[in-house]
Order: C-alpha cells, then structure tokens, then sequence
C-alpha cells in the first residue's frame, strides 16, 4: 500500500467520524513520510475535535512550516487558537487564509463567527455578508448573518436573513429558532410561535429552542403552555439555568407557589451565589408565609448584591406582612433606590406610608404627586385627542382594569357591580390582568360585554387597546397596590379616568380625573387639597358586599359558653402598630379573663408581638393565633371572635364587612386619612354609631361598655347579618344605580369641555 492510499484510507475514517483509527492511520504516513503536511494538519484536526489544543495547534503549525500557502490549514488553524481563547492570533490565522483563497466561504464564515462573538457586529455582518458571496447556499452563514443583524437592530434585515436560512435547509432547527428570536423582537408573536414550534419538531433535544418557544408563549400570555415547554427545556438539560427563573416567576404568578419554591432552591442550588435567584426565592416565600425562611434567604441575597433592587423590594414585603412598617418602608425605598425607574416598586412605598401613624393627608399627597413626577410626567407624550362622540345621553363604554378580577377582596365587591349595570345605558369592557383565574373570573367574563386579557400586553399596548376600543369612561381598581397598571392610565388612552375599589385614597395622577368615595370617607365641606383627584360622593358608601353564601352560619355569642370574653382582629398585622397595642392592651388589663385573637401566618414575628403586649401589661399566653387560609375558614374563625376591634390609622375595610356578616361587631376610632374612616362609614350604614369612637380613650371605653354587657352583644350578633342584608352594603341594585348617575354625570362634564 503508497503512502497516499493509506492517506486516503486515514481521511475516508475521519470523515465518518472514527478518529482514534484515523489518527493511527495519520501517524503511520507520517512514519513513512514526515514531512506530509495534509497529514500533519489533519491529525492536528483530530487533536482540536478530541480537546487536545496545544497538539493541535503545534501539528498544523508544523504543516504550514512545509507548506505555507495551505488555506484549508490556516483556516483550521484558526479554528484551533480560537478554541485556546486566542482570539487575534485566531482572526490573523483567518484572514491569511482568505488572503490565499479570496473565495474560501468557510473561512469568511469562521471569521465572521468570531467577530460576532467578540460584539465586533458590523466587522461579522461584512465577513457573513462575503461567505454567501461566495457560496449563495450556506444555510448556517444565513442564519448566522441573521443573528448580527438582530443584535444590530436591523430586524428587518434580520428576518429576511433568518427565512432565507430556512428556505435553503427546511431542517436546520437552529435556522427556525432564530427566526422566532427575530420574529418576536418584531412583535410578530403567532409567527415566532410557529417558527419555534417547527425547531422544536425537527430537534426535540434541543432545549434552548424550547426555552425560546416557552417565552415566547408567555409573551403571548399562553402561560400553562408555556411552563411545560420550560419544563420540557429543563428535562433536556438540567442544568440549562435560563429556563428556571421564568419558569419559577410563571408558577408564582399562577400562584402554584409550592412548584414554583422547588424551582427557586433548585436554581440556588446551581447558582449559590446568584443574588437575583436568591431574591426570587424569597420572594415565593413570602407569599407561601413561610416568612422566617424567607427572611433568611433575602438577607443572603443583599449580603451578596446589596443593590439588588428586587431583593430589598421582597424584604419590604417580608417586613411588611410581619408588621415591621418603619422597617419595611425603608425596605421598600432602598428598592427605589437601586431602581428608580421602577413604577411598581416605587408604589410600594405609597402602599405602605398608608399603614404608617406618623403619615398625614398632606404628607401622603407629596408622595403620591413625586410618583407622577417620576413615572406619569414622562408620559405626557402619549396623550392624544380623544374621537369619542361628545352626546351626553348616549350609551357609554366602560372600561374596568384590574389583576384581580377573581377571588380577592376587590374582585369580590366589584362582580356585584358589573353583573348588574344597565346594558342599555352602558357597555362593559373588563381589561384583565389577573394570572390566576378562578370561578369569579368566569362571572366576570360572562358578565362584561367584552373580555380583554392584558397579561402578556406592555403598558403602552394596553393603551392603544383602550383607545381602539373606543372606551369613555376607564375605572382603576387597584390604585397602587400590586400589579397595578397606572402608566396605561397615565397615557389617558380614555377622556375620562376613575379610581375606585382598590382603597379610598389618591393615586396622584394627573391624569386621572376623579375618585370615587362616599359622605362618611370624605365629608361634605372637608378639605379636598389630600387627593389629586376630583371625589365624587356616592350617596352611602364605597363598598358594596356580597358574600354569594349563607354559610357559615351565624353562631351563638362564645363568651357564654367559653366563661370569658375573646376579642378579635382579623386583619393583617401591617395594621398592628405601637398606638393600636397600647389601647387594645388597655382594654386586655380592664377585662383579665379576655383573650384577643389576631391572624398571622407562623413565624418569629407572632413572639415580637406577645412580647409587646407583655410590655404593656399583658400575659402573652392571651393571645391567640389563626392562620390565614381560604374564605370558608376565614369566615368561620369569626365564630370564635365576641367583639372585633379596628385598628387604626388603617381600619379594617372588607374585613371588618365580613365581620359584620358574621355577627361580630367593631369597635372602630375614627381616623385623620381617608383609609382610617371606613369604620365610620360601615357603622353609619349600619345605623350603629355605638360603635364609633372620636378619641382613643372612648375607644377603650366603648369596647368595655359592649364586652360587660353580654345581653346586648348576644342580641346584636343574633341581628346583625339582617341588618346587613337590609343596609346600603349590601344593596348591589342601588350602589350600581347611583354608580351610574356619577359616570354619567362625569361623562357630561367632560361633555360640556369641563375636562379634556
């Protein structure tokens, strides 16, 4: 056998991928012929592919000391110090190659692949642009072309790369995944979709095409489908860290917090040192209410990366649900601080200066105004004329936004509403946001005129739905609370916005028109310099309650059959500060045998609580715990409550409702901001103002005159559901009607130019 048969042999081997005997082969010609310079470069080949760079940068060297002017060589060459991490003696060894053969596509490519890497963009389209000069049916340098054009900015261009790419090779999955990346960045959702789709068919083990698939279907708001395609990412390669984050923050938001903590630690696992999937995690924490966990875990995450925003917004929300205020909103502003951009962070603190004693109207309304300095004001631009129909008498559009059209507080009060406006008189657009839908979300997509799913839509997307939709009238219910979508609103995609429902309070923007509050929140003759808004008074109340249920029923007062007297409080122990422990204490030494039962999940954070009662005097063993779980539960722990006391300067507000509903009277203190006068209000709908004290000492003093008066309390927990079902709070007919005439008068305003 010459010496070139057997380098036939030897290269026919490597080309099927039998290395180890090509390589044998490769030597054995060397042996007879050392200065064979193919052989010598070809089994410097086999040393790159089998990671045996050294080697394989010395043999093809030694090929190119015989011959120098071998481009396949230097080409491979290239490929081999690029693998060292030699990047320019990589592009020279390139660029000599193509100096030898001006035509040599491969190397083009290979040079142009490298200069992408290094972010050299316009050096890799030029080199890409040259290998398809030269060889027009490269699939790979298409798509590849298509990839430096997109992290150019030429989406366009892009594209048409990427489709190209997949005309000449209909197979090539990693063409098709790239054209969804492209399609997507143009907005073209269903098309990036199908292009993912076909990548995953023609290479189901490639797990970044199903990592790409799965936030495109998340962006389109497909989210189940989208957390079985992370999943499917994930079971390829576990170790694909990308996919677990979303997947983590998409079974959160669908409120599967138990799967979604799994995937959080799993990430921590990988990545002990990554601050953000730190704060992921405790974040999921906080909202399983397993808070001693996540308090650790958060603290971890700020040791490691002190400005991660995120991590000091999620210890705000620990601090906050564990009754920490002062500490929870210096929490929140070190967010603010990391992310001053950030509207959602920065209405967190909004949310909780509500709950802070030291917080007046005025003080409130300049926090609320630097929020639309910093997130509305630069909206301005996107104000436009509005095309609706100035007739006064015509039947309007109304528009509700909210994330929680489902099984919360405020989707509970509003479905009452919504299923009974006047369709003659009014069209309902529902915008929802909510992630989580349930029974009620049903009601509510069965009631509304049009349903709009805005989960997957940026806030300016949203807007421009709004005003296609021709809507007159748009209604927030959230406020600053969380997921609330105030920028849409600061875009005025409606002539005439409206706050209700979420709270009585302002949310600051100029670009809302009024607010809707009731006689007893805000007086006739009080001061209005609090809100941004205009109030429109609605004749009885800002609430309207319907619990859809008769049970639990009622039960018999327990003080006579327990021997003592329980107090309760079922609200969050945000509501619980200094001023509130010191007259609940007081009103606990007046009565010795009482107890007092507050809600609160499981954590350190119940013994900080039973030691500040004990600094006020108070035996901690009297008070008791409930943790929070679902409505039924929540309403049947009432059966355990006498007499309920309101704290303050956040009153109980659905709360104390479901209290009344189950019989139990509240004891409320009038409040110096609108949040600390629902007391008031739901006592005078009642027709109880017995209930209501001026001062914090009538305060104690009327929850003693009730709890010593057995009899009374007895017959008043007995009446109090009837008196319910006969107040304003539970006429859903009439607060609709009076609803009602206030938009329509709202809609005549603007009508008549008052507002623009």
């Amino acid at each position: 056998m010459t010496v070139q048969q057997a380098f036939e042999i030897a290269l026919q081997r490597h080309r099927a991928g039998r290395l180890a005997e090509a390589e044998a082969i490769y030597l054995q010609v060397l042996a007879a012929e050392p200065a064979h310079a193919p052989a010598l470069h070809l089994l410097g080949v086999i040393a790159q592919q089998t990671a045996r760079l050294d080697r394989a940068v010395d043999l093809i060297q030694r090929a190119l000391v015989i011959r120098p002017d071998y481009p396949e060589a230097r080409n491979n060459l290239g490929n081999a110090l690029k693998s060292k991490g030699l990047m320019s003696e990589a592009i020279s060894a390139y660029q000599q190659a193509i100096a030898l053969r001006s035509k040599f596509a491969e190397a083009h490519y290979n040079l142009a692949s490298l200069f992408k890497e290094q972010g050299q963009l316009d050096e890799a389209i030029a080199a890409f642009r040259q290998a398809l000069a030269h060889k027009p049916d490269y699939p790979e340098a298409q798509t590849n072309l298509g990839i430096a054009l997109r992290e150019k900015g030429s989406i366009d261009e892009a594209i048409a790369a990427h489709r190209r790419a997949v005309e000449l090779n209909p197979r090539l999955a990693q063409a098709w995944s790239n054209l969804g990346n492209a399609l997507k960045d143009d907005g073209q959702r269903d098309e990036a979709i199908t292009a993912y789709r076909q990548a995953v068919a023609l290479q189901p083990g490639m797990p970044e095409a199903h990592c790409n698939l799965a936030a495109a279907l998340k962006d389109k708001g497909q989210l189940e489908e989208a957390i079985v395609a992370y999943r499917q990412a994930l079971a390829l390669k576990p170790d694909l860290a990308g996919a677990y984050a979303p997947l983590g923050l998409l079974l959160r938001q669908k409120r599967r917090l138990d799967e979604a903590i799994a995937v959080f630690q799993q990430v921590t696992a990988l990545k002990p040192d990554d601050a953000e999937a730190l704060s992921n995690l405790g974040g999921a924490l906080v909202e399983k209410g397993r808070l001693d966990e996540a308090l650790v875990v958060l603290r971890r995450a700020l040791a490691l990366r002190p400005d991660c925003a995120e991590a000091h917004n999620n210890l705000g929300g620990v601090l906050f649900e564990t009754g920490q205020l002062a500490e929870s909103i210096a929490a929140f502003r070190a967010a603010v601080q990391c992310a001053l951009d950030d509207a959602m962070t920065h209405s967190n603190v909004l949310y909780a200066l509500l709950f802070d004693p030291g917080c007046n109207a005025k003080s409130l309304l300049e926090e609320h105004r630097q929020w639309n300095a910093r997130h509305a004001a630069p909206l301005r631009p996107f104000i436009q004329p509005h095309a609706n129909s100035a007739d006064p008498d015509r039947r309007l559009r109304i528009g509700y936004l909210s994330p929680n059209f489902s099984s919360h507080v405020v989707g509970r009060n509003v479905l009452p509403i919504v299923e009974r406006h006047n369709s003659e008189q009014f069209e309902v657009y529902l915008y929802s946001d909510t992630t989580a839908p349930d029974a009620i979300t049903d009601r509510f997509r069965q009631a509304a005129h049009s349903w709009r799913e805005i989960y997957a839509h940026s806030d300016q997307a949203v807007a421009e739905l709004i005003r296609a939709d021709g809507i007159d009238i748009l209604v927030d219910l959230c406020l600053h609370m969380a997921e609330n979508r105030l920028p849409v609103f600061a875009r005025k995609p409606a002539p005439v916005q409206v706050t209700w429902a979420g709270y009585p309070g302002t949310t600051g923007l100029d670009a809302i028109d009024y607010r809707i509050t009731d006689p007893y929140l805000d007086p006739e003759g009080a001061p209005h310099a609090c809100y941004s808004e205009a109030s429109v008074r609605l004749p009885h109340s800002f609430w309207c309650f319907d619990p859809r249920t008769e049970e639990p029923a009622v039960n018999p007062l327990p003080a006579l059959f327990k021997g003592y007297l329980t107090f309760g409080s079922l609200n969050t122990l945000r509501k619980i500060n200094e001023g509130v422990i010191d007259r609940w204490s007081a009103i606990l030494r007046s009565l010795k045998d009482s107890r007092l039962l507050l809600l609160s999940q499981p954590g350190e954070h119940r013994q900080r609580i039973r030691e500040q009662f004990e600094k006020h005097g108070v035996d901690g063993d009297r008070i008791a715990w409930f943790a929070p779980a679902d409505r039924a539960q929540y309403l049947a722990a009432y059966h355990q409550i006498d007499l309920g006391l309101d704290p303050f300067p956040y009153n109980g507000h659905s709360t104390s409702i479901d209290s009344f509903w189950m019989g139990v009277p509240v004891i409320t203190l009038v409040g110096k901001t609108v949040v600390g006068r629902a007391g008031l209000c739901q006592a005078m709908n009642l027709g109880l103002p017995e209930l209501i004290a001026a001062t914090p000492e009538e305060y104690v003093k009327l929850a003693l005159e009730l709890a010593g008066d057995l009899p009374r309390l007895s017959e008043m927990r007995e009446r109090l559901r009837a008196r319910m079902k006969a107040s304003p709070l539970m006429d859903a007919g009439q607060f609709t009607r009076d609803l009602e005439v206030a938009y329509r008068g709202m809609w005549r305003r603007w009508s008549d130019g008052v507002i623009q």
